[in-house]
């Protein structure tokens, strides 16, 4: 392939830029002519592209968000968006797409597959709910981001005698929850995949651990699960402990990305950029057992992923 396009589509990961800088950058090594699109498939319907060469990507590796920016876009999904999306391509000939987000992105990047347009797509999501993948750009900064939020509302939970129920990211998929949950030490943890009751697992287990001379707790509960401050409010009610609801909302998306997703990122837009050189499309970029592999786009979409229970499990053994 001679020219391709890179665009980032769905919520905005920290990372994303690095991902775009490694496929420019590849790009150009092999010779390539690379675009960005501009709003996701949004730009893509409406033909917002911009040319990208090595300096237009210098000094955004250390940056959140995405250079490219994002949207959500329902006309994409309408047969009508599809064919503008498919127009957009053919006029500028461009020949192969990198898709930077995470399912929903994916879903355009196979309905661009099917009308021939071939497409790589790159795990870009914090929800780290890409089943096919181990870690998604993004996840471990805002795993990371929590855990030093935790930390700060911790450090006045102590000083009050308080309980902090937080609320993180995480509508249908519980990572960030869990394993923020272990590395903060919460004495609860409750999220989508696993049934909780919330008698057992929070109000009781707080009144025993009070017997034990705790008198501040951290209760992390996924954004799926929903409803802190009633349970805020229903803590303190039954246990006499003040309780304070917490919602972390959009910090947790931003911020610098870490060492391990600016590596992520570029080693998955190089691995990306291979893929469209030797002519090879449909495919998602995801990391293995550490190392970069790639799926069949129809079969990675077909793909559930779940929490590990034994980790589920840890998260209460040593919270007490």
């Amino acid at each position: 392939m001679n020219k391709i396009a890179v665009l980032t589509s769905g919520g905005d990961s920290p990372g994303m830029n690095a991902a775009v800088r490694a496929v420019v950058r590849a790009g150009y090594d092999r010779g390539m002519e690379v675009y960005g699109v501009i709003r996701g498939y949004n730009g893509l319907m409406n033909g917002d592209l911009v040319p990208l060469e090595p300096r237009s990507v210098s000094d955004i590796i250390h940056r959140g968000g995405t250079i490219l920016y994002s949207a959500r876009s329902p006309k994409f999904k309408t047969e009508e968006g599809l064919q503008l999306a498919v127009d957009t391509c053919r006029k500028a000939e461009i020949e192969g797409l990198v898709v930077i987000g995470g399912d929903g992105s994916f879903r355009g990047a196979r309905d661009l597959s099917l009308q021939g347009i071939p497409c790589v797509g790159l795990p870009g999501t914090i929800d780290n709910d890409i089943a096919c993948c181990e870690y998604t750009i993004g996840y471990d900064t805002c795993l990371n981001t929590i855990v030093d939020m935790v930390d700060r509302v911790r450090d006045t939970s102590e000083s009050h005698d308080r309980c902090t129920v937080v609320e993180v990211m995480g509508r249908s998929a519980g990572y960030l929850a869990l394993y923020a949950g272990i590395a903060v030490g919460a004495t609860s943890v409750l999220i989508p995949e696993i049934p909780h009751d919330f008698q057992r697992d929070v109000i009781d287990r707080m009144k025993k651990i009070l017997q034990t001379g705790k008198s501040h707790f951290i209760i992390m509960v996924a954004e799926g699960v929903g409803g802190v401050e009633e349970m805020a409010r229903q803590i303190e009610r039954e246990t006499g402990v003040e309780s304070r609801a917490v919602i972390l909302g959009h910090v947790q998306r931003g911020g610098s990305p870490t060492a391990r997703d600016r590596v992520l990122a570029s080693q998955m837009g190089s691995y990306a950029v291979r893929l469209l050189s030797d002519g090879i499309g449909n495919r998602v970029v995801a990391v293995q057992q550490e190392q970069i592999v790639d799926y069949d786009i129809f079969e990675a979409l077909q793909m559930k992923k779940s929490v590990n229970p034994a980790d589920y499990r840890i998260a209460y053994e040593i919270s007490i």
